[in-house]
Formats: C-alpha cells, structure tokens, sequence
C-alpha cells in the first residue's frame, strides 16, 4: 500500500499495516524534519525493521538533497541478513508500483564473513583469518612476488587492485552471500569491494563497531557523508557496546606475550639496519613530516591501523624520542616492564588515567606526549619492517592502544588494577584495566557527525536514561503499545510458592532451600501445562549451577526430564550452541523441552523463541549487575558525580532492560503468543513494574501482580485454552491490522492535535 504520512508517499510492501507502525513513522519523520535525533521504544515483533527502511527510504526520494544515504547498524549477522531481506523486498515493491528507485544496498561484515580465498576463509577464527589476509595482500609480499612468484599472494585482492574500482557494483541490494558469489564470478574480493563501495551505496548495513569503534570508524566510516541517517536497531546496550570499545584489558600472560614480539621486533629492526637501511630512513621522514602524510600513503589493507587518536592529534609531528626504529623499540621495552611492575600487587589499586601518566614519568621517565601516538607509531613500524604474521602481535598491539588511549583521555576513565581474576579468585592473576565509564565519549563523535541518529528497541524503557548516558538532546522520545486482537501476551508476576514462601533471588533469601524448592516447582507446573518450549533466565551462570545442583537433590530435575527434554547453557559457546540445536530439534518433532540459561548470556541476546520455540520464558529473579565489582562501582560513582544519576536508579534501569529483554524473546509477532512469568516478589513493587517496557505494561493488571505458583499454573491453564482456539487472519482486520483509511484514523482520534495534510491520501 501507499501511505501518507505527514505529507510524505511511503511505499510499504504489505497489504496492512499494524497502527503502531503507522505512529512509528509519524514520530520518525519528525526526527527527519527536525535533523535531529530521537529515541523509539517499539514492541517486539511488530515490524520495526520495515517501518524504518519505509519511511527513511521514501525521505530519502523525496528530499534527494537532504538524506544521501541510510546507515544500518545492527547487533548480529542473522540480523544484519534480515534488513537486506526486509529491503530487498521494499524494492521489489517499488518495481510492481511503477516507480523507479534506484538503491544500491549491502552489508559490510569482517573478513571472516565475506573472504572467499579457497584456504584462508576456511579458518574459524577471524582473528586468524585477517592475520592470513594481511599475510597474502601486504605490500612487502606483493612486491616479492613480482620478483618471485613462488611467493604467495591472493589473486582476488591483486585483481580487485588491478581493476576492482572500474567493476562497480549493479544497482540492486547485495547480502553477504551475494557479495560473495559476484567476487567468485569476478575473480575480486568481496571484502573489499564492499569497503569501497560504501562510500557510494545508499543504503549501507553493518555492526554497531563500524561506527562506534574508533579504530574500525576512522577506517571504514571515515568518508560517510553528514546527510546520512544513522539507525542503530536494537540499542538497549548501546552504552555497553560503547565503554567496551574504548577499554582495554591486560594480564601477565598478555604482557609475556608483549615481550616476546618487542624481542622480534628489535631482531627485524637490526636485520632491517643491515639489509636495507633506507626504508628505517624513509620511515623517519615521514614521521617527521607528520602522521596525516603517513595516513594518506598507507596501504588499503589498514589492518595494522590503529587511530584511535582524534584527528587534530593525528596532524602533529611524532615526538623525536620515539621517531627512530630503536628508540621506539627501547620505549616500549621501557613502557611493558613498567606494566610489569603494576601487575605485582597484593591488592586492589584505582587511579585516573593522570595519576598513571604521573607515575609513569617518575618511574621509566616516559612522559605523556610519545604515548599519545604509540599505537600509531608500532603500526607504522610493523609495516615498514614487512612483519607478515600480525596475529603474534596482538598483545603489544593492546599495550600500545592503553598508551595512547590514557595519554588522550583524562576525564571519563579509570584504571583499576586488581590481584585476582574474578572467576579464580583464590589464583593470583594480575589484572590491569583500563576501563570507560563514560558511554557517551564514543558516541559522541556520531551524534555531531550525522544529521539525524535513529536509537531504537523493543526494550528501552525507561527512555529517560538514555538521553542521560549517552550525553544527547532528541527531538523525539516515544514508547508504542502493541495494539492486540486476541491477548497472545500473558504477563505474569509470581511472588510466592504454593506454601505461601516468598521467592526471590536477593542475596539474604536466594540459597534459601524453600526458595529454590519453590522455583523447581513452579518449573515442574509450567512445563506440565505448556505446550513445545520452555526457556528460563537466572541471573548467573554461577546461581544457575547452584540451583539446579539442589534440583538434583530435591527430584525436581526427574520431575521436569518426565515432561519435557532438559538443556542447559553453559559458559562454553559450542556447548551452548549444540545444546540450542537440541533444544529446537526436540520442539520441532513435538517432544517439547527446557532450556535454562542465564541473562545477559548467548540466549538472551541474540536467539529468538518464536512459536514453538518459546511458549513460555521465566525470569527466575532481578537479573542486576554484580555490584561487588570494582569496575562498576567505578561507572556508578562517575554517572552519580557527572549525571546525577543515582546508584539504585541506574542499577534497577539496567536490570529491568536485561529482565525485559529476557521475556520478550518468547513473542515475535501477533500471530505468536507466549507466557512471560516474572518470578521474584520485587517485580511487584511499583519501582520495577513502571520500568517496564510500555508494552509489557499494557497487559500485566495488578490482579497477574501478586500470584502463587498455583494461581499462575491456573491462569495459563486458562489463557492457554483460549490461544488453542483458531484464529483466522480476518479477526485482526480493524483491531491490529488495518486498511491505511483505518489506521489514519485511529491515529487522529489517539493523537487530537490535527495532522496536516498537503496531499490527498491515496490507497494502494
């Protein structure tokens, strides 16, 4: 159908629309309208994927001018490859109307994704398989190969090189496998093609750390133009994407690896010296002459790249003390063995990134000014001494990052250093972090660089933090309600046992033994009366080994394993992975099952439970953070002094967000239905309930607020009766899927300011 939505034609690609897609577009044009960026909760399963890529697109033909180009970023591959599907439908639609678009879409993925070399892209590991890369595309190996061509190299890359610019992509939208089968029919890399197409495409769809990230940003996503629309699709923790872009972490075992490759590079530097002392020279001079010459000159596989640095940074000379290979190489030397030292403590030690450059200077004399451009300065040497396996480098490649990062940043960080790793805390381990406790440093660049950024999820709420966190002014904050035909949502708070035992997972009451009994029983009830799957949340890997190790002892496992099949997820992701196969397997053959895992965990993030995959999903407590940890107790102190955000507000928005999303997995879509069971008696409190997403909220009244195991088990006994009846698509018709004449309508008499209208509706 054609829509007019505030004087705007959208093509969307079907027959009905649901309302809150209609007022999804309304508030996002007005984000568009205003340049300006807005933040939008949208329930799940309600089409937010096709509203956007509706709305933007037609701006983007309407008003060619204004909106160049849209930038997509989204969390997953899975998801990244659903946009193109969702887009290459939009299209499809365009071309049955009769009106000519033309988009250029792709994705841009890493090189593990998109590498079609016969041996290389058979590694697992992308850290391998750009290692490999860069051992067949560096310049150095080329070169030799031109001499001898015994030596290996990558025919795609050479013949994308060669003529890669000239074959442009056609006109059309291009997913991971398409890109892929034209670099195969071209004999050029996908991977690359799709770094340079980029900068042309309109519509570009990617992971949040292309943007994010200030060492992949400044590479991929340096020449986006400011007229981009930038939507980041499931951002409930964007914040955390953000401060762990800008972390670093370190131990002893990363620091003897550090070590070792100072030990090669010093060789590489002295055989260097003898064999060909002119490029060390060369190097030399482009130093002095500053990085930005060094930057332009630099090699398309930028690989060995690490600009963290602002760009005003990037302008000035590098300091004389580290220009000359050796200087450099005795820098760092000088630079590990002080993180050597800071790694032998007894205790726990915290400090500001300008107490660490104090001590630095009074114990190795290092001051602050060649740390700013140490991760700069190792990547340039790496490439003038032709080193092929960057792999080994990794570790003083992290070390060299922390230089440069704590001589940038002085406000917003902190570096904590801790004797014991948390999972070992009885092994000493040595611990150094370098950790961001300002989320919005990161981001910050992006919301000045781009005219209109897009924060959008089914699981936000409460909205106003994140205009706190994230440091920014939106000209829209909305949260949609999921309009219904039929309830296929039951949430349910259940805060007590048949025996009338409050359960709860706080800390003084969660080993309680008729706490734990209780919450077997209410598993055992559940997977009784509940069709297909079952999947629960704990709140730790940890409470979810200690819980079912008493299920053992109290027969509740015997009890579930007679009803359903049982599979638990674990810190290991192949286990989890085969075990989530399993776990679908035993829903599609009809066998039902039950999957155990933990929020915050794989499952939590990225799977979907839709249909029969998850009838019903418990929250087995308030998943929130472990508060004994120093790095948060650091974060909560920084939020409190520099937003005023108290500790308890931020720590109840975080679990409530991970809590929501948990639930939220088991419904993706009106023609799905599923239970959302929130098991702890805190959830009933007005506190955590207002923190729930609107739609959530919408259908948990106070009488599902205060339940017993036997009460809940009773009400699904009873809804699910009623989801098992037919329902026909026609029963949505005018309710939750609308004709464009109804869902206009609908909207006015909901929003009575009056919509103007500067053209007359017209019905696809």
């Amino acid at each position: 159908m054609r829509l007019n939505v505030d004087g705007l034609i959208v093509y969307f690609p079907y027959e009905y629309i649901y309302p809150e897609q209609y007022a999804y577009m309304v508030e996002l044009k007005k984000t568009l309208d205003a340049k300006g960026h807005c933040l939008l909760e949208m329930p799940s399963g309600t089409g937010k994927t096709t509203s956007l890529l509706s709305l933007i697109l037609a701006y983007m033909h309407a008003f060619p001018s204004q909106v160049t180009k849209l930038i997509y970023c989204s969390r997953t591959v899975p998801e990244i490859e659903k946009v193109i599907e969702e887009l290459r439908r939009l299209l499809r639609y365009y071309e049955t109307e009769g009106e000519q678009i033309n988009i250029l879409g792709l994705v841009q993925s890493a090189r593990k994704n998109l590498c079609i070399h016969p041996k290389v892209s058979k590694e697992s590991d992308g850290w391998i398989v750009d290692g490999r890369c860069h051992s067949l595309t560096a310049s150095h190996v080329r070169e030799r190969h031109r001499n001898d061509d015994q030596v290996p190299v990558c025919d795609f890359f050479e013949k994308f090189d060669a003529c890669g610019k000239e074959i442009r992509l056609p006109v059309d939208v291009y997913s991971l496998e398409d890109l892929k089968k034209f670099g195969k029919e071209h004999g050029i890399c996908p991977y690359y093609l799709a770094r340079y197409t980029i900068t042309y495409a309109n519509v570009v769809v990617y992971s949040y750390h292309y943007l994010l990230d200030p060492k992949i940003a400044n590479v991929v996503s340096k020449e986006l133009a400011r007229s981009s629309v930038v939507v980041f699709d499931e951002a409930h923790n964007i914040d955390n994407v953000c401060i762990e872009s800008l972390s670093v972490r370190l131990n002893r075992k990363s620091v003897e690896k550090a070590t070792k490759s100072i030990e090669v590079l010093e060789n590489s530097v002295k055989k260097m010296k003898e064999v060909d002392a002119k490029k060390l020279k060369e190097e030399y001079q482009r130093l002095v002459e500053g990085l930005r010459d060094a930057n332009a000159a630099r090699e398309m596989n930028d690989i060995l790249s690490n600009p963290v640095l602002p760009n005003e940074v990037l302008k000035e000379v590098v300091p004389g003390s580290i220009r000359t290979a050796e200087h450099f190489v005795g820098f760092l030397k000088r630079f590990v063995e002080y993180i050597k030292t800071r790694l032998r403590v007894q205790y726990v030690v915290q400090e500001s990134p300008a107490s660490f450059l104090k001590d630095v200077f009074q114990k190795v004399c290092i001051e602050r000014k060649p740390l700013r451009f140490c991760a700069e300065r190792l990547a340039s040497l790496l490439r003038t001494l032709e080193i092929s396996n960057i792999t080994d480098f990794s570790a003083l490649t992290r070390i060299t990052q922390l230089a440069t990062l704590v001589a940038t940043y002085t406000k917003g960080f902190t570096i904590i250093v801790e004797p014991f790793d948390d999972k070992t805390p009885t092994v000493s381990n040595p611990i150094l972090h370098f950790t961001c406790l300002d989320c919005s440093i990161a981001i910050k660049p992006v919301f000045e660089r781009f005219q209109s950024v897009v924060i959008t999820s089914g699981t936000l709420s409460p909205l106003d933090m994140y205009p706190k966190i994230l440091d920014f002014h939106p000209v829209v904050l909305t949260s949609f309600t999921m309009t219904l035909a039929r309830p296929c949502l039951l949430p349910m708070i259940v805060s007590k046992g048949s025996d009338q035992v409050a359960i709860s997972t706080r800390y003084e009451t969660r080993e309680d033994i008729s706490v734990v009994r209780n919450y077997g029983q209410l598993l055992v009830e559940m997977a009784s009366i509940v069709p297909d799957g079952v999947v629960c949340f704990f709140t730790s890997y940890l409470y979810l080994e200690s819980v079912v190790a008493n299920w053992y002892d109290q027969g509740v496992i015997d009890n579930i394993l007679r009803k359903k099949l049982l599979f638990i997820e674990t810190q290991d992701a192949a286990e989890t992975s085969l075990a989530l196969y399993n776990y679908m397997q035993a829903c599609d053959n009809g066998r039902g099952a039950v999957l155990l895992s933990v929020a915050r965990g794989r499952v939590s993030e990225g799977i979907d439970f839709d249909h029969q995959y998850g009838r019903a999903v418990l929250m087995f407590g308030i998943p929130y953070m472990y508060t004994q940890s120093r790095i948060l107790r650091a974060r909560l102190e920084y939020l409190r002094d520099q937003f005023q955000i108290r500790e308890n507000d931020f720590l109840t928005f975080d679990a409530m967000r991970h809590a929501a999303q948990c639930v939220g997995r088991c419904i993706r879509g009106k023609l799905d239905y599923g239970i959302m069971v929130f098991a702890d008696k805190r959830f009933s409190r007005s506190d955590k309930r207002s923190k729930l997403p609107k739609w959530i909220q919408e259908y948990l009244t106070d009488s599902y607020c205060n339940l017993s195991t036997e009460e809940g088990v009773q009400i699904a006994k009873r809804w699910l009766r009623q989801m098992a009846q037919p329902f026909p698509r026609e029963e949505q018709l005018g309710v939750s899927l609308m004709t464009f004449d109804q869902v206009e309508k609908e909207y006015k008499k909901n929003n009575p300011e009056p919509q103007e209208q500067d053209e007359p509706m017209i019905i696809g």
